[in-house]
């Protein structure tokens, strides 16, 4: 059929979760505090490396990327999926709909080249540590942060413009509370093949690649800390990496699941929820697990409590709790 003869869409209904009316403000309520959650201790770390001489290394200034990541990540997802609980209409523009959807796998990629050089930066620190700071220097970590940006960038390129020329004729409703791309995929009234290998090959390329480069890395770190005589010396070793660990294996397990996969036509709610972690309870988790349980972190996060006295008893309880 001539698609020239069918109307082109203008805007997408995102279904979202599709549940009762008390589970939906449930839900609203859950991811709400998630969310604000996530932005308050994302951005408590951001400030804390910024304004902190202690924390001005090469570690501190990829977390405190990352944890910008996780800002603008969450950020480009949730505020419309909360607007949407409440809304009729449930709609999102056809511009808004592609540029969310590149802007959510721009973020996303360049978090997994992100996590690709943290893996890297605790090869060097444990493997190589008196040239560390030879090797980290800031030239090398400002080239290696626009390098995770431009690397994303071009590996979602091909799918973007692909996605973007291909045409919309109806049906308008989308299965997911954001646009992602296969439920957007499943919407194209042409054939979708070339655009689902050009996704698949970018994720596997992406996903795949970046954690071989981590799993190498750790591989001679564990080699290493295997070779520290002293028990007390291994556990220190390795205690630096246990929290990049964790959240290597929250980030990469649930993106595995939903996006390597030649096929993405029939998605599932399962995928639904995988995404929920992915986009907001791991952002959420982020300052908890990779930066509040370090000791550098919470001794800077005490000292500005301690400067900040005129704050309500709430902030000394939290300081009293951080001493302890």
């Amino acid at each position: 059929m001539d698609h020239r003869n069918k109307t082109r869409i203008i805007e997408f209904i995102l279904l979202g979760f599709q549940n009762e009316k008390e589970v939906e403000i449930l839900l609203f309520s859950a991811f709400l505090l998630m969310y604000m959650t996530s932005l308050i201790g994302n951005t408590m770390i951001i400030l804390l490396v910024c304004g902190d001489y202690r924390l001005h290394s090469p570690m501190y200034f990829f977390v405190a990327n990352l944890s910008f990541l996780e800002v603008a990540i969450t950020s480009t997802v949730v505020p419309k999926m909360l607007a949407n609980t409440f809304s009729v209409t449930k709609a999102i523009s056809f511009v808004g709909c592609l540029t969310q959807s590149f802007f959510y796998f721009l973020l996303g990629s360049t978090e997994f080249f992100i996590l690709a050089v943290m893996s890297f930066d605790r090869y060097i620190a444990i493997c190589n540590p008196l040239r560390y700071a030879i090797i980290m220097n800031k030239q090398t970590c400002v080239l290696l942060l626009l390098g995770s940006y431009m690397g994303a960038f071009l590996s979602i390129l091909a799918p973007s413009i692909l996605t973007g020329s291909l045409p919309f004729c109806g049906p308008n409703i989308i299965n997911h509370f954001f646009c992602d791309s296969g439920p957007v995929l499943k919407l194209v009234c042409a054939d979708i093949s070339l655009a689902e290998l050009a996704d698949f090959i970018s994720s596997a390329v992406l996903l795949l690649g970046s954690l071989l480069l981590t799993g190498v890395s750790y591989m001679y770190i564990i080699i290493t800390i295997l070779k520290i005589p002293s028990v007390q010396g291994r556990q220190k070793a390795f205690s630096t990496c246990v929290s990049h660990i964790t959240v290597v294996t929250l980030y990469y397990g649930s993106s595995i699941f939903i996006y390597v996969r030649p096929k993405k036509g029939n998605v599932l709610d399962v995928n639904k929820f995988a995404t929920v972690l992915n986009t907001i309870v791991t952002p959420m988790l982020n300052p908890f697990i990779y930066s509040l349980r370090n000791e550098k972190v919470k001794e800077s996060l005490r000292d500005k409590c301690v400067k900040m006295g005129h704050l309500g008893g709430t902030a000394v309880k939290l300081c009293l709790r951080l001493r302890a």
